[in-house]
């Protein structure tokens, strides 16, 4: 990740953000404790996608919770016991990692590690759900799994993170 920072006089500081996944935001926290926060689109790093203002306060509550603040659902509690150690995660497809333009019969996804890709999210907001082995996994996309912990965490590091 790359971030470069710079003063904003009169104003507060400006945080620029390029995230391994190429992704781009930019922080901006105001003098007066407000914080916005500015997604760009990915082909074009002039183009604004979205942006959210926040408060002081809310923007503390989210830092929590994006920095690792615990939360788990009843629910899930309940879902976990059920299922003892079978998850459901999902996890974008780095820029050149292994499985990049691939198929997931191609990967060998479910011998190898124990993991089924139960839907993908494409890059531009094409969904796929029971994906087959002849579906393609490019960078950017988003595949939603089911498998035991370890088996998840073995596939995102060995074939759906960049290695750079």
């Amino acid at each position: 990740m790359n971030i470069r920072e710079s003063e904003l006089p009169g104003i507060g500081y400006k945080f620029e953000i390029i995230t391994r996944n190429k992704d781009k935001l930019v922080i901006v926290i105001h003098d007066d404790g407000r914080r916005e926060i500015y997604h760009f689109d990915a082909d074009d790093y002039d183009e604004v996608v979205s942006s959210v203002t926040l408060s002081d306060q809310e923007a503390r509550q989210i830092a929590g919770i994006i920095g690792g603040m615990a939360y788990k659902p009843k629910a899930l509690e309940t879902v976990e016991f059920a299922f003892d150690d079978l998850i459901i995660e999902w996890f974008q497809v780095e820029p050149n990692a292994p499985a990049a333009n691939k198929k997931i019969g191609e990967l060998d996804i479910r011998n190898r590690f124990g993991v089924n890709v139960i839907a993908i999210k494409k890059k531009h907001s094409q969904k796929s759900y029971n994906p087959g082995p002849n579906t393609l996994i490019e960078a950017g996309d988003t595949l939603i799994m089911s498998g035991e912990r370890q088996q998840i965490k073995e596939i995102m590091n060995h074939l759906l993170s960049n290695k750079e």
